[in-house]
């Protein structure tokens, strides 16, 4: 008989919901939520009404896109956490009450973990995926982390941020250069422009394989206050010299832990997963530091590097078929680690 799982992800500002029939995937839709760029940031209350806006036709048109009846369901996994606990609960309730109506299991699933597993969506048959044990950097707003990933349920975390994330290192450094929320993905369209080597920025002198991106904000808000001292129009005349430097040194910095996590976790495959594994210069280096090493390079789709209920169900799919069900009086949780 096949498994569908029906994925429903609603951890920051992005309601969506997935469809999953014995690994394959069949429907990934998403609703994003523009209301915040007037704010800079995620508001954490208006994203929650949003999700209540949003999950109802989100859900049906993924099953309708997927040609699957709710009755056809096997189980329904759901994005339990981490994340910005209104809008988790507004997935959180609305899986358990699905799956309550259906009499068919809940699964849930860490967000992180589903990020780390982005890797598994198969939209074919004959689509590759890593060989466990290897090696992810999982990079994002929130999270920057070495994992050495043994299986689906085997996530050791051997670095991570002590501060900010690389992700948060973006949006700020481009917020300060007066660029539009989110503004990672600003700085990476301006990089491709810009000279990489035009400016030098603090890089941390952290031990061991963890992350601080603290410094390099602060360094880079120093370059801007010294410079517009100098000239008014600083910013201006040198906004894409200033982001392909900042790309640089963020690339940099990422890359130089991993190196030295490989040589102490040597592994043959390297994946990157979360929202900053979308940038354009992250992504070719992380390729390019793989056939310097001789490793495989795994890099999803971008499709699926930001939040999205296909990696949700993928993670569900897993548990799933491992009956790791979820009890109904589990609340949803705004921290963890992986």
């Amino acid at each position: 008989m096949s498994v569908t799982i029906l994925g429903i992800e609603s951890s920051c500002d992005d309601t969506s919901a997935a469809v999953i029939t014995d690994g394959l995937l069949r429907s990934n839709v998403i609703a994003s939520q523009k209301v915040h760029e007037a704010y800079g940031g995620v508001v954490p209350e208006l994203a929650s009404r949003a999700h209540q806006q949003n999950i109802v036709p989100v859900v049906s048109e993924a099953l309708r896109q997927a040609g699957v009846d709710r009755t056809e369901l096997s189980a329904i996994a759901f994005t339990r956490g981490p994340g910005l606990l209104g809008s988790l609960l507004v997935g959180t309730s609305f899986a358990k009450g699905m799956a309550l109506g259906l009499d068919i299991p809940l699964v849930e699933v860490n967000h992180l973990h589903a990020h780390v597993l982005s890797h598994f969506i198969k939209r074919n048959e004959d689509d590759e995926q890593p060989e466990f044990p290897f090696m992810c950097l999982l990079i994002s707003g929130g999270n920057s982390q070495i994992l050495i990933v043994r299986s689906p349920y085997d996530m050791e975390i051997v670095g991570s941020t002590i501060d900010d994330a690389a992700g948060e290192a973006f949006d700020k450094c481009a917020k300060a250069m007066g660029l539009p929320y989110p503004g990672g993905p600003h700085i990476d369209r301006l990089a491709a422009e810009g000279d990489a080597k035009a400016f030098r920025f603090s890089k941390p002198h952290i031990p061991g394989f963890d992350y601080s991106f603290s410094g390099l904000k602060t360094s880079f808000l120093y370059t801007l206050r010294d410079g517009l001292k100098e000239n008014p129009r600083f910013i201006d005349d040198h906004r894409a010299d200033l982001a392909a430097s900042l790309q640089r040194t963020i690339i940099e910095i990422l890359l130089d832990k991993v190196e030295k996590a490989l040589a102490k976790h040597p592994v043959g495959h390297l994946a990157i997963g979360g929202g900053v594994s979308a940038n354009s210069g992250v992504r070719a280096a992380v390729d390019a530091f793989c056939r310097r090493k001789g490793i495989r390079a795994w890099i999803p789709e971008r499709a699926f590097t930001t939040d999205n209920a296909a990696m949700v169900a993928a993670a569900g799919y897993f548990k799933y078929l491992d009956k790791d069900y979820c009890d109904l009086a589990l609340p949803p949780f705004a921290r963890v680690t992986v």
